[in-house]
This record gives structure tokens, C-alpha cells and sequence, in this order.
């Protein structure tokens, strides 16, 4: 699958607020500044359609993204605030972690959500937490592991098996995954492929 056209729709504060669920919503999500916005805009070759910036923190509301594939879907890409650090109050920090699990657990077209982690440290525990949490919810979840760039091949592969190790504590079988570069463009034909057989069987509710 390609990416003929994307455009920013919406900033939401809250799920409710959000466009109307009639198709298929991935989401990404991951630490503040983790590489998300850069990410976003590799995926639909479009720079500058999610805003970067080198303040950790500064997405603060649910973003979407209308995207027009190859084969004439559409679907939304949306992204959400990072959680762990940020230079905010804890109050506006308590607001966001609020407004994040209730899009999770009640966006009904949310078909995936796809968690960021830096491929240049080893498993942080902040990252273990979250994707434990999405075990308890049940909520349906791929792993991509950015900034692999900045690695040396051999250590980005000895971070990622220590993140799936880690996750081998909690779960019998680890997540999908994909290693990603906004950079270099790695990951973006595998991520997309995926992301167009998860649209060929979405069912509008």
C-alpha cells in the first residue's frame, strides 16, 4: 500500500470531540519525544504534516490525520500526546493521561495502536508499564522501535530483544514489532503493508 494524499483534520481535547469513527483509526503513541511527529510524517512522505518539535511535551491534544491510500481507502492517522516527561504541571499531566485512556478504550474505530520506543536504550520501565496497562485493557497494539539511525545495527537489535525479554515477564507471546529510521525510511513499506491488510477488513460500525 501507498499514500496518495494526507491532510491535517482536527485537534481534539478529548475522544468525544474526535471525528466522526466511520473508518478505520490507527494511533501512535509513545514517550514524549520519541519521534512520533517524525514518524508521521516518513509514513506519508509529507513534511512538515505533523508539527516537530524539540520540547518534550508539546502535543497536547488528540491530532488527526485524514490519509487517502493507493487503492482509494481512506483512514485516519492520529497522533497522541506522549506520556512520561514532559516540562507541564502535574495537574496538566493527570488531564492528559485521562483524556489518552479514555480515546483508547472508548474510540470505537480504533483498529490499532501503535506504540513507539526508542531503539537506543535498553526497556525503559515507563514503556513496560504502559504496554502492561494495554494488556489489561485488551486493546490490540503493534511495537515500533525508532530512531535505529542512531544506533549501530548490532546494538539496536540487542535493544530491542531486551525490550520483548523484559516483556516475556508478563506475556507468553511478545507483540508485533518493526524497527523504524525517519531518516532513512526503514520500516515504512512493512508498516504500511500491514496498516492496508488491517484496512481490508475493517467493518464500519
Amino acid at each position: 500500500m501507498e499514500i496518495n494524499a494526507a491532510s491535517y483534520v482536527k485537534s481534539s481535547p478529548g475522544y468525544k470531540d474526535c471525528p466522526p469513527p466511520d473508518r478505520p483509526e490507527y494511533a501512535f503513541i509513545g514517550r514524549s519525544n520519541v519521534g512520533k511527529s517524525s514518524l508521521i510524517n516518513m509514513l506519508t512522505n509529507k513534511k512538515g504534516l505533523a508539527k516537530i518539535s524539540s520540547t518534550p511535551g508539546k502535543t497536547q491534544l488528540i491530532n488527526h490525520f485524514e490519509i487517502l491510500s493507493s487503492n482509494k481507502k481512506s483512514w485516519y492517522l492520529v497522533d497522541l500526546p506522549g506520556y512520561g516527561y514532559a516540562t507541564v504541571s502535574q495537574k496538566a499531566r493527570h488531564n492528559w493521561s485521562n483524556m489518552i485512556e479514555s480515546y483508547i478504550r472508548k474510540r470505537e474505530n480504533l483498529v490499532c495502536l501503535f506504540v513507539l520506543i526508542d531503539s537506543r536504550h535498553k526497556a525503559q520501565p515507563i514503556d513496560l508499564e504502559f504496554i502492561n496497562q494495554l494488556g489489561e485493557w485488551q486493546i490490540p497494539f503493534v511495537l515500533l522501535f525508532t530512531k535505529s539511525d542512531k544506533n549501530k545495527p548490532a546494538v539496536t537489535v540487542l535493544n530491542v530483544e531486551n525490550f520483548l525479554e523484559n516483556l516475556r515477564e508478563k506475556w507468553e507471546q511478545p507483540p508485533p514489532y518493526y524497527i523504524t529510521s525517519a531518516t532513512e525510511k526503514t520500516g515504512r513499506k512493512p508498516l504500511l503493508d500491514y496498516i492496508g491488510g488491517l484496512n481490508n477488513s475493517f467493518r464500519k460500525i
